[in-house]
């Protein structure tokens, strides 16, 4: 193993013990010396790769925003309609969110610590549902009637409040929750040739890409 692949081996483990720590005990409370006993390393390896506890924080959120992007991506819209896509990817969103501690402790990071960084992870999985409303409606998907501004605040709402009360609760982050939720929307927004085509649950896709949590590409 060369130097630079011990290295980068090295913050990612601190990434993951950080994120571990972050979510357990909140970002106060979590310490650099039990980020650095987490990751089997010294507080001088940690020092190596950041100045201070406010950047391996950042490190955390940066990780989770990279995720969230490759996660999204990993899923071209190709010939399914721009709906059954959105139900697609809220469910990898919510599976992501269960089996991914840094992804959770990024957005617990991200949406309760303050500004530290111009990272808005629900920020960037709004600007997706957009994307994707806007498609619907360009399909006629939509029923008459239903406002796109409106859909995407009751998407967004719905999906990150799953992941604030999975906090107390994993079981939220099944994908029950998630596809009653659909259920019970489909029919008052889906157009009537849509809405016979749309499965709630999802539709099989591949599985999750590996998450080895590198350095964020600039």
């Amino acid at each position: 193993m060369s130097k630079q692949e011990r290295a980068t081996r090295t913050r990612n483990a601190l990434i993951r013990s950080a994120a571990e720590l972050f979510e357990r005990h909140g970002y106060v409370r979590a310490s650099l010396d039990e980020i650095s006993s987490g990751a089997n390393v010294s507080r001088g390896a940690l020092h190596f790769h950041f100045e201070n506890k406010a950047a391996v924080a950042d490190a955390v959120e940066q990780a989770a925003a990279q995720t969230l992007r490759e996660t999204a991506d990993s899923v071209p819209l190709g010939q399914e309609s721009a709906m059954q896509h959105l139900m697609d990817l809220s469910h990898r969103m919510v599976q992501l969110l269960h089996h991914d501690v840094v992804v959770r402790a990024g957005f617990r990071l991200n949406c309760d610590t303050g500004p530290r960084t111009p990272l808005d992870l629900r920020q960037q999985w709004q600007t997706r549902v957009q994307q994707l409303v806007t498609r619907a409606a360009d399909e006629h998907a939509l029923a008459t009637g239903v406002s796109p501004e409106g859909l995407v605040a009751t998407i967004v709402a719905t999906t990150v409040g799953l992941e604030v009360l999975s906090r107390a609760n994993r079981g939220w982050l099944s994908p029950t929750p998630l596809t009653n939720f659909w259920q019970l929307l489909l029919p008052s927004v889906a157009s009537p040739p849509t809405l016979p085509t749309l499965q709630p649950a999802g539709t099989p896709t591949h599985p999750l890409p590996a998450t080895t949590h590198h350095a964020p590409t600039h």
